[in-house]
């Protein structure tokens, strides 16, 4: 025979376009779902692999499996994708928070410079500007 049991399974599955298919249009679907359901489209990528195993951590350590061994239900699966995905989205949204800010204020201060303004007026201007991006990233996360 040659080939052991695990590595048959794996064969058979690598080659089979049926469970491509269903791997790769669940992982699109829910990829789609999360980047289009805030106004602020923070999921840009997919999660990379240290998301994927906090959010698999988390969730095994709430788990109630007392025998030591994980099954991986429908239950715990929409567990895990919903830990990841929230991070996923808040670190996009995290990013975009720290990208905004600093552009922003450093045409704040440009203009400021320019114009001669008053530091008072720049710095009112600064903060008004960062906090309202704020407001609006936290206003995208619960649309």
């Amino acid at each position: 025979m040659g080939l052991s049991a695990s590595k048959r399974v794996k064969s058979s599955l690598s080659n089979s376009g049926e469970f491509d298919s269903v791997c790769d249009s669940t992982f699109s679907h829910c990829l789609d779902l999360t980047q289009h359901a805030f106004a602020g489209r923070w999921v840009n990528a997919p999660p990379d692999q240290s998301q994927v195993d906090s959010a698999f951590r988390l969730v095994r350590s709430r788990s109630s499996s007392k025998s030591g061994y994980e099954i991986l239900g429908p239950v715990m699966f929409k567990d895990w994708a919903l830990e990841l995905y929230i991070d996923v989205v808040l670190s996009g949204a995290g990013k975009a928070l720290l990208l905004r800010v600093p552009v922003g204020v450093a045409g704040i201060a440009g203009i400021g410079a320019v114009t001669h303004a008053e530091g008072q007026v720049v710095g009112t201007a600064v903060g008004a500007y960062s906090l309202g991006v704020a407001v609006y990233i936290f206003l995208a996360l619960s649309a």
